[in-house]
């Protein structure tokens, strides 16, 4: 691990062992950040850490499960104690319910039949534990003189794009699960960002685009490091950037 020389921005990414996670985690450290990289597995938050470090940035991994109390209390007291405060907060951790499968194949979710368990395991990743994770480390952001959160959604929760008939969502399954706690983030999102507008957080959510990564089966045309662009441009955000918005690499996205 190369220890920094001079002050520098702490950022945690949850989830950020692979995938789009661990592309935030390499690009933010190339800017300078000290990265976190949240990872229920401690040894392969380790091992993307160590590449992170062997490209000449800053990483440290922090075993996070998003669903997990006692680690995500655990994660914030580690942090207070070696960092004293924190920069960025990226909600990068979210599960289909489905598996490993491409979005078409998700039959699973068709809202009349699904299994409402899976609804709650979703939900429980991809929208109470972003709230826990967010909640948990409100005081350390609240140190930071430009606190930013991402949160990481996706096309499928905009209500505009998947109620068109004709538009690009419309040769998909239908879904109780991952589309609509999408949406719920998103919405939370909003909450957040118009709650701590005034200290000076700003707030925003996500579309990184279909990114090749296990969560399709490895389906998506785009490379993990092309759908980290954007939540790396949200995290570093100057202090006139938006607040309680959604874009994707083109700019906003319609929610």
């Amino acid at each position: 691990m190369n220890e920094p020389t001079t002050h520098q921005k702490v950022a945690l990414i949850t989830g950020a062992n692979k995938g789009i996670g661990r592309a935030v985690a390499q690009q933010l450290a190339a800017l300078g950040m000290r990265v976190l990289i949240g990872a229920r597995d401690l040894r392969r938050g380790e091992e993307a850490a160590a590449e992170v470090c062997a490209a000449g940035g800053y990483a440290h991994a922090v075993t996070l499960d998003v669903t997990d109390p006692t680690t995500i209390r655990e994660a914030a007291r580690e942090i207070e104690e070696r960092f004293g405060h924190l920069d960025v907060l990226v909600n990068n951790a979210g599960i289909t319910g489905s598996g490993q499968v491409s979005p078409e194949d998700a039959v699973d979710q068709i809202p009349s039949t699904v299994d409402l368990d899976m609804v709650r395991s979703v939900f429980e990743t991809n929208v109470f534990g972003v709230i826990a994770v967010t909640n948990a480390m409100l005081p350390l952001l609240r140190k930071s003189p430009a606190p930013r959160i991402v949160n990481v959604s996706s096309a499928a929760a905009s209500l505009t794009i998947t109620s068109d008939p004709d538009g690009p969502a419309a040769g998909l399954p239908t879904s109780a699960a991952y589309m609509p706690s999408k949406t719920a983030l998103n919405a939370l999102t909003v909450q957040y960002a118009q709650e701590l507008r005034k200290d000076g957080f700003l707030i925003n959510a996500a579309d990184p685009g279909y990114v090749d990564t296990d969560i399709n089966n490895h389906r998506g045309y785009l490379t993990p490091a092309q759908g980290a662009e954007v939540v790396v441009r949200l995290a570093t955000l100057a202090t006139d950037g938006p607040t309680a918005w959604f874009f994707d690499a083109d700019g906003p996205v319609p929610w």
